[in-house]
């Protein structure tokens, strides 16, 4: 046994010599060697690649996966003789002073290395190396723990009774802190009892964090296909040192550490001591379905059919093909502009409807076409929240609610009308800034000073009004502008901070036929009762999606100049004598989102001046809504005046949009910014 651990001994050697490890293990004794000051614990950092060890020494290899803790020896003692033979540290008396963390850079990839937290048992006893992955849905403020002690002999006569190394206690996974500094410990010389000295306590930094399996996530979805059932609970992880703050709330991380058992009193909690952390950024599909290719080429000759087939068949098994086009559409450019991406363009909708049962049931469908599609639930809080930690520490833990969870996706919220004015005000902060504060009393949770931690909010809002519903609790205005509607029950600020509002359009086809639709579906949930149904699945709309969303597309010189033209000369006219423009800052971006959100939905890279019009015509319907018509003049379903039944009405479109596209450009050409006006520009 002693002559393997000594050939063990040998290649850990070999292995830090060839990897760069000894030189960066040279440098770090540097350090602790130029403060000229003791420590009870040297700790150092050793990255391991478990491949290339295992070819040299397949023992090594196994030992380092399968029992870390005495591999961590292993290299304790290695260490320990070049610090002795090379003269690095002179402070340095025991080898006991001498931590050692390893830190895999990964695991074999096999289902024995892979601790899935959905599964039972939950393996943590064995004290190895796992792989797990899960999404952060809680952290604890960063605390302090022991990272190691020294203790003496209390006999005033014994030899380990002052400036001793000899009795030294390190952190060991899943340890507590009473068990790293215990009061029963006895002097192996004389027995005589053992007392800590805290001028040698050496501290460091710990942080707790909640994760949870990402599949936890389908069950936050109001509908799906997915009817399989399953376990799934919360784990704790442990991030201490240098892997502190390496965590943020919301995102999908694969972590590497050591399964452990916590006991809190009478409870137990399973939890991680983590050793490495790595962002999982999951890629999408790299291709589109067939039939979705075939549709693309047959409507290669314009830039806007694909875009309209899409959206008139889009959700027939929630509503029937040809219906609520208008809204589709905006719900696929609002699916394709999801990234978890700082400074994303964002794509909120607000739909104003009197037929919530069938809007509520489109958007639910819509959101379980990406993988952080999140139905609010109304029991739980939209944005983070702050509570005791349940591990005893009495510090504070920030909770990710469903904006967070929902992040590089959607988050639906129902309907806007059931939020009192609070959550209201805090949504329209949200929207303008994208941020949240979570506010942390120190007096409460144990801290010198109160806490403040901003945490960034990647999602779109979905949001519906019931116009039959709301308009009872609110006086209806007087005096409304041609064109426009009553929105006196929606914050006038919050109305202007959400990208689209959409007035959910009386369905294009008969009335009848979307009662036949939802009876049939009321008979049998599971019926196909169109051909494109079966042509166009859930699971093809999914990969479609993901791989639209993944596009980078860049805006055409002709796009962003019509977009301009289009901007400042409505800013012109639309303004009155009190508040000046009513065309907010921010529609500059919703225009700029909405055409690369069409570019993205075409499958193309480039942002043509067709899709700039389509987003025009969006924002426009939008702000006649909200503020009335304008001189440009739009129909009131710009987007599809006509029913798209066959190739025809497709062509009656595109000569439509023609048109729409020439009354533009006459637009800006009258108001644009060549044009003198006695009105002062903000």
């Amino acid at each position: 046994m002693h002559h393997e651990i000594q050939k063990m001994r040998e290649i850990a050697l070999v292995y830090l010599d060839i990897s760069g490890g000894l030189q960066k293990f040279v440098h770090d004794c540097k350090k602790y060697n130029d403060s000229k000051q003791s420590y009870a614990v040297y700790r150092f950092i050793i990255s391991i690649n478990p491949s290339d060890i295992a070819e040299l020494d397949a023992t090594l290899g196994n030992c380092i996966l399968h029992n870390p803790i005495q591999a961590a020896q292993i290299f304790q003692s290695v260490c320990f003789i070049a610090i002795k033979t090379l003269s690095l540290i002179e402070q340095l008396q025991t080898e006991a002073q001498i931590s050692i963390l390893l830190k895999p850079t990964h695991l074999p990839p096999l289902p024995s290395y892979v601790l899935s937290l959905s599964a039972f048992p939950f393996n943590y006893t064995s004290q190895r190396f796992y792989m797990s992955e899960g999404i952060a849905i809680a952290m604890g403020t960063v605390t302090k723990y022991t990272q190691g002690a020294r203790f003496l002999c209390t006999e005033e006569t014994c030899p380990f009774s002052e400036g001793s190394f000899r009795y030294i206690r390190v952190h060991l996974p899943g340890a507590t802190e009473s068990a790293t500094v215990r009061n029963d410990f006895v002097c192996s010389l004389c027995s005589s009892p053992l007392q800590e000295d805290m001028k040698f306590r050496v501290l460091g930094d710990k942080q707790i964090v909640e994760m949870i399996d990402a599949k936890a996530l389908n069950a936050l979805k109001g509908y799906s296909n997915d009817k399989s059932h399953f376990r799934i609970q919360t784990f704790t992880v442990f991030l201490r040192d240098e892997l502190a703050n390496k965590m943020k709330i919301g995102n999908h991380y694969k972590i590497i550490g050591i399964p452990a058992c916590v006991q809190n009193g009478l409870q137990a909690t399973a939890c991680i001591e983590v050793n490495s952390v790595q962002l999982c950024n999951p890629n999408g599909p790299s291709f589109v379905s067939d039939n979705f290719k075939y549709l693309l080429s047959l409507t290669s000759s314009s830039c806007w059919r694909f875009t309209a087939i899409l959206a008139n068949i889009f959700a027939s098994q929630v509503v029937p093909p040809g219906t609520y086009n208008t809204l589709k559409l905006a719900i696929l450019l609002s699916l394709v502009q999801t990234c978890e991406k700082e400074n994303a363009d964002y794509l909120d909708l607000l739909i104003v409807t009197s037929d919530t049962l069938v809007i509520d049931r489109l958007l639910n469908y819509s959101i379980c076409l990406l993988p952080r599609g999140i139905r609010h639930p109304p029991s739980s809080e939209i944005f983070p929240s702050v509570s005791k930690d349940k591990h005893g520490t009495g510090s504070a833990s920030i909770h990710a609610c469903s904006a967070v969870l929902a992040k590089g996706g959607i988050c639906y919220i129902g309907d806007l009308s059931s939020y009192k004015k609070d959550k209201l005000e805090l949504l329209q902060s949200v929207l303008e800034s994208r941020m949240t504060t979570v506010f942390i009393p120190g007096k409460k949770y144990g801290e010198e000073a109160d806490q403040q931690v901003t945490i960034s909010v990647q999602t779109n809002f979905w949001s519906f009004v019931d116009v039959d519903s709301s308009s009872k609790k609110h006086i209806q205005k007087d005096n409304f502008l041609i064109g426009q509607m009553d929105v006196s029950l929606i914050p006038p600020n919050l109305l202007d901070v959400f990208g689209l509002l959409i007035y959910r359009e009386f369905p294009s086809c008969q009335p009848s036929s979307l009662v036949h639709h939802i009876l049939k579906k009321a008979i049998n949930p599971e019926a196909m009762l169109y051909k494109v149904s079966q042509q166009f699945r859930m699971q093809d709309y999914e990969e479609f999606i993901l791989f639209a969303k993944n596009l980078h597309v860049e805006l055409s010189s002709e796009a962003e100049n019509l977009i301009q033209g289009y901007y400042l000369a409505s800013r012109r006219v639309r303004r009155d004598s009190i508040h000046g423009s009513t065309l907010s800052a921010s529609a500059l971006k919703i225009l700029i989102s909405l055409s690369k959100a069409h570019t993205k939905l075409s499958l193309r890279k480039k942002v043509l001046e067709e899709d700039a019009l389509i987003a025009i015509l969006l924002l426009e319907s939008s702000l006649t809504l909200k503020h009335g018509k304008s001189a440009l003049c739009i129909a009131p379903n710009p987007v599809f005046p006509f029913d798209l039944s066959d190739e025809n009405s497709l062509q009656q479109r595109d000569s439509y949009l023609m048109q729409c596209h020439h009354q533009l450009l006459k637009f800006i050409g009258a108001y644009g910014p060549g044009i003198q006006t006695n009105a002062n520009e903000e």
